[in-house]
């Protein structure tokens, strides 16, 4: 049991970091694409794909927390 928690635990680790890094990217995308145009749009598409990945990382890091908080209960 602890060895599947622990490859969930990593996958979601993985998960986690690439979300964060497309969020990163849709935002250094969604800055530039501002400032060259020079014109401020209610929501590119690029800012809702920046706002989803967002989301995406929060609820893998709630995961994970919760997959430590069992390997920790099990362990004791």
């Amino acid at each position: 049991m602890t060895t599947f928690l622990t490859i969930l635990l990593v996958i979601l680790m993985v998960l986690v970091v690439a979300s964060l890094v497309r969020g990163i990217v849709a935002f250094l995308k969604s800055t530039k694409i501002d400032l060259e145009s020079g014109e401020q749009q209610d929501a590119t598409e690029m800012q809702l794909l920046q706002n989803k990945m967002m989301f995406n990382r929060i609820k893998y890091q709630a995961l994970a927390v919760v997959v430590v908080a069992v390997i920790l209960a099990i362990a004791n």
